[in-house]
């Protein structure tokens, strides 16, 4: 059965090159292409029957931010998969927290990219080692959930932000040392290693408020 997909991005070449890569696959369908969030809007109306939205973020007009969170909050159904240039942190987690539920880089390979949509459609998200391949432990619904203490939550909430851990300290009224020791403590109860791990686990539990 063949999973319809919609791709969203701004430049045209790479947008209909993507498409036509994606058509060989006899497991996907492309619905349509749209070249920013507003135009993505329009089209969705009458293409409810797309799955799941290959996501751009530097758009004119309509980021991937914007799209993304306008698309799960009007169409909760359809899963939204990351594109972009970017690997840095602050990209990451601003499609994360908007609702994509997994991020690939446009250098991926096609086939990489054909079992992170499998993968996202079968589970609802996509966990690779740019996000935190580590988190896959601790995203299975049978293992328990450790415990945590207020001031942890607090810190991972923080964590959400663009604040520096010294900010951070601040904010808490404690020393960066003590910030220190909540990150550790973190990174040992969920075997992560990073503070994009923290915010995915977080953000996947409901721990941390958007």
């Amino acid at each position: 059965m063949q999973t319809r997909i919609a791709i969203v991005d701004d430049h045209t070449l790479f947008r209909s090159g993507l498409a036509s890569l994606l058509a060989e696959f006899d497991e996907i369908e492309v619905v349509f292409e749209a070249n920013n969030g507003l135009e993505l809007q329009e089209k969705i109306k009458s293409h409810s029957e797309v799955q799941l939205v290959l996501m751009d973020i530097n758009m004119p007009h309509m980021d991937g931010y914007a799209s993304t969170k306008w698309l799960k909050q009007n169409f909760p159904g359809i899963h939204v998969l990351a594109l972009s240039m970017f690997d840095e942190e602050k990209e990451i987690i601003g499609m994360l927290k908007a609702g994509a539920g997994g991020y690939m880089v446009k250098e991926s390979k096609p086939s990489d990219l054909l079992l992170a949509i499998k993968t996202m459609i079968e589970k609802g998200f996509f966990i690779n080692d740019l996000v935190s391949g580590r988190l896959l432990v601790s995203l299975k619904q049978d293992v328990p959930k450790p415990a945590f203490t207020d001031r942890e939550l607090s810190f991972l909430q923080f964590c959400s932000t663009e604040l520096t851990y010294k900010e951070i300290a601040s904010l808490m009224n404690v020393s960066p040392r003590t910030v220190d020791n909540y990150r550790e403590a973190l990174f040992a109860k969920l075997n992560i290693k990073s503070r994009t791990g923290l915010v995915v686990y977080g953000i996947k539990h409901g721990l941390i408020t958007i």
